[in-house]
């Protein structure tokens, strides 16, 4: 008789956002009356329409593949080159960034990549994570059996090394101490869930460990776009030494609006090699090749058009947009005496709770009362209780609305 993967079934409960949808759903099959009424401000999916610029050569892209002349079949493995070497010019040497086209892997987005990266990787590879974290890095390391037992007590994973973000270090994480034996290090920023950022030379630091201990960091920059601080950097390839310990990840989805059409891209450089002088960009593609059959040809097209003068004045208008929205929560909810982090240069917003509520209680509490979701800051770890993620990503109205029912409670 078949059996099931154990290290599924190690997983507890379900997706945070699985299981914030389902709250939600049950709060209003319960109050049916209340249930339009509802403002969210939880899960991270963008509401604005794609730019003028990407329908167009949505629709031109279309009209291609209408036609025998123009038709296109199966992508190639790493993406077309129309594409990659414009993301090179836009993304890095704008930057003074060295990345080059055959080392950009075009994908169906970055959570996508960010769940699978881990599988070039032995499988005793110990990760390092921030806590409090985005959950798929995690998730998906226990799915390969890499994170040991789980405490239900404290929410932690024993092989997992964690680095607490908290208030006092300004949510950015420590370097692993001495005696850490890591081999993938996990780095979001602009960061999410907590909307902290990290300097230049805090990220040079974080590179020049890696490089030191034979480690990985697996860098996830799907929110650069919503950097406005020009001391900050975009990419970890702005970082000397970065070329040989990092991967980063990007997404269409935030900067662009394509949650709904799937676009993203990693960066796996040749200089990056194991212990063994193994190419990881090597097995990448070997991993690429074998189990995806490549982003769609007018997904592709239309990423192109983000980089067009155009695209890039039209996805930046959004941009502005949902930042707006982030000040409009982040000093609504400081003047109504709330302690807010995050919301300058990310789109989240983190939201400490009133004293003595947890996360889940708060979460509850705004359901209940004032009918406003966002997303307990303990469903990212246990350095996330006592906050709550909320979401730019929302129409103006849900933002100011959110606010004003706040500011009653």
């Amino acid at each position: 008789m078949f059996k099931a993967n154990d290290n599924y079934l190690k997983l507890p409960g379900n997706y945070l956002f699985s299981d914030i949808a389902g709250r939600i759903e049950a709060y209003g099959a319960a109050h049916p009356d209340k249930a339009a009424n509802i403002v969210r401000l939880g899960i991270g999916d963008v509401t604005q329409p794609l730019a003028p610029s990407i329908v167009k050569a949505l629709h031109e892209a279309v009209d291609e593949m209408g036609t025998a002349a123009s038709f296109r079949g199966y992508a190639p493995d790493l993406g077309y080159d129309f594409l990659r070497e414009t993301i090179v010019h836009n993304d890095f040497e704008s930057r003074g960034a060295e990345v080059y086209a055959d080392e950009v892997f075009v994908s169906d987005g970055a959570k996508s990549d960010c769940g699978n990266i881990q599988e070039i990787f032995s499988a005793d590879a110990r990760i390092a994570v921030c806590d409090p974290v985005y959950p798929v890095y995690v998730d998906s390391n226990v799915m390969a059996g890499r994170t040991g037992a789980y405490d239900a007590k404290t929410g932690l994973w024993s092989s997992v090394v964690y680095m607490p973000c908290v208030k006092e270090n300004g949510f950015t994480p420590e370097l692993p101490g001495l005696d850490e034996d890591v081999a993938l290090i996990y780095l979001c920023f602009p960061n999410n869930p907590t909307g902290a950022t990290i300097s230049q030379a805090q990220l040079q630091a974080w590179v020049d460990y890696a490089n030191e201990h034979g480690a990985v960091i697996i860098y996830d920059a799907a929110y650069e776009a919503y950097i406005s601080d020009p001391a900050l950097p975009h990419s970890i390839y702005e970082c000397d030494g970065a070329r040989t310990c990092a991967i980063e990840i990007r997404s269409f989805s935030k900067n662009a609006g394509f949650t709904g059409t799937r676009l993203g891209y990693t960066v796996v450089p040749r200089d990056l090699k194991d212990a063994n002088g193994v190419s990881m960009r090597d097995l990448w593609a070997r991993r690429h090749g074998t189990k995806f059959n490549g982003a769609p040809y007018i997904v592709q097209r239309a990423g192109q058009a983000v980089y067009s003068e155009q695209g890039k004045r039209e996805t930046r208008e959004q941009i502005l947009f949902y930042m707006e929205n982030a000040r409009i929560i982040r000093e609504g909810l400081a003047e109504a005496g709330y302690t807010v982090f995050g919301g300058v240069n990310a789109p989240y917003i983190w939201l400490a709770t009133p004293e003595g509520m947890g996360s889940w209680q708060f979460f509850d509490h705004l359901l209940d009362t004032i009918q406003v979701v966002g997303t307990p800051g303990a469903g990212f770890g246990p350095s996330g209780e006592g906050y709550l993620r909320l979401t730019a990503f929302g129409s103006r109205e849900s933002a100011t609305e959110a606010v004003r029912r706040i500011r009653t409670m």
